[in-house]
């Protein structure tokens, strides 16, 4: 584990694997999808794609098993089968609610940086009354880079006016962790499922969730 070298004065959060278990919806839409076209949904696709935003993943997805469908369709579709799911089986990851609580009390601003849609983010947020409870939300839409790609993590800290190596960022996949690296945070993997597997190099340490308490001792509450 290594430490910060100064206070952590912000705190980012990625939305998909993070705050909401939809990395697993994710995978459930996924195999849908796909299945319905004869093809799989492998692990090696699901690296591919993992992190990334739709107008990424979606193009990564036809050319995986070479499908003629436009990434607009295959989009399309996924929302019509993601709507089916959501409301039964979305739920917030283990330790996210004290973690908030926790930051609030100290007054420690967070953000969520996503390469999900804004649409979307709003739509799992507002199921639990959370939206309203971090100062912003950088989605797919306020960025021209998408993960891994610094560019969210950079403006997050801009709007937060704090230096990126004040701004604690936690995410569960290889490709936000490279993003808030090369954005010199201060980043924490938060891994589950299927990104346990993931390389993190460069983050500080691989949290066994958001209750492990050396994000607390980051946070210079441990």
């Amino acid at each position: 584990m290594r430490l910060p070298s100064e206070p952590i004065l912000a705190v980012v959060f990625d939305h998909d694997g993070l705050i909401f278990n939809t990395e697993e919806l994710y995978q459930q839409v996924g195999t849908q999808l796909l299945a319905r076209r004869g093809k799989t949904f492998d692990l090696e696709l699901l690296d591919q794609i993992m992190g990334r935003p739709p107008q990424v993943s979606f193009p990564l997805m036809i050319n995986y098993h070479g499908l003629t469908d436009t990434p607009e369709q295959l989009a399309r579709e996924s929302t019509e089968i993601f709507t089916g799911i959501l409301d039964d089986q979305l739920q917030t990851m283990p330790g996210l609610l004290e973690l908030l609580e926790l930051l609030e009390a100290r007054q420690i601003p967070k953000a969520v940086g996503t390469s999900s849609g804004r649409r979307f983010v709003q739509k799992c947020l507002g199921k639990f009354e959370l939206e309203p409870r971090f100062e912003f939300l950088l989605t797919a839409e306020d960025v021209t880079h998408g993960k891994p790609d610094p560019e969210i993590y950079l403006a997050a800290a801009r709007r937060l006016q704090v230096p990126p190596a004040q701004m604690l960022v936690l995410e569960d996949s290889q490709t936000g962790c490279r993003a808030a690296v090369a954005a010199g945070a201060y980043a924490v993997a938060v891994p589950g499922g299927h990104s346990l597997r993931h390389d993190f190099t460069g983050a500080a340490f691989i949290a066994d969730s958001l209750a492990d308490p050396r994000i607390r001792e980051v946070l210079g509450v441990g």
